[in-house]
C-alpha cells in the first residue's frame, strides 16, 4: 500500500460556526457548504497545498456514515500541524486565531527541540500546533 493522505476530515459540532472560523477568522478560501441536498452531506472543503483537502463535517453525519458513537473525544488524541516559514508567522497565525474565538492551550515561544511553536483549539476543540521548524525536513515549500 502506498502511505498518502488526501483528505484529513474534522467532525464538527457546528458546520456554520466552524465554517466561519476557518474562513471568516483564519482567511482560508472554500466554496462554502456543498452538500446540502443530501442526507448527511452537508460539508465544506479547504483545498490545501499538493492536492490535500481539509473537510469540515458535521460530527452526526460522520458518526452515521462510519457508525461509530458521536461522542467520546479528547483534544490529546489527534493533533494537525500547521508548518509556517517564519517565527512571526507563528505569531500572526496564533493572533488570527485567537481573534476568530480559538483557545491558546500553549502561546508562541521557543522549543527545546530548536523551532518556535504555538498550540490552540479551534470552536470543536480540535488541537493545532503552529509551527516554525529549522530543521530541512519540515521546511515549508
Amino acid at each position: 500500500m502506498e502511505p498518502r493522505i488526501t483528505l484529513i476530515t474534522l467532525a464538527v459540532a457546528d458546520l456554520q460556526r466552524s465554517l466561519a472560523f476557518y474562513r471568516d477568522g483564519l482567511g482560508w478560501p472554500t466554496e462554502g457548504i456543498v452538500g446540502e441536498e443530501i442526507e448527511n452531506g452537508a460539508v465544506v472543503f479547504f483545498d490545501l497545498q499538493k492536492g490535500m483537502k481539509l473537510a469540515l463535517w458535521p460530527r452526526t453525519s460522520l458518526a452515521a456514515e462510519a457508525r461509530v458513537a458521536a461522542e467520546g473525544m479528547s483534544a490529546a488524541t489527534f493533533e494537525i500541524a500547521h508548518n509556517v516559514h517564519t517565527r512571526q508567522e507563528v505569531d500572526e497565525v496564533v493572533a488570527l486565531a485567537r481573534a476568530a474565538g480559538a483557545k491558546v492551550t500553549n502561546p508562541p515561544a521557543h522549543r527545546a527541540w530548536g523551532g518556535y511553536s504555538a498550540h490552540f483549539q479551534d470552536p470543536d476543540g480540535h488541537l493545532w500546533e503552529i509551527a516554525w521548524n529549522p530543521d530541512p525536513r519540515f521546511a515549508v515549500d
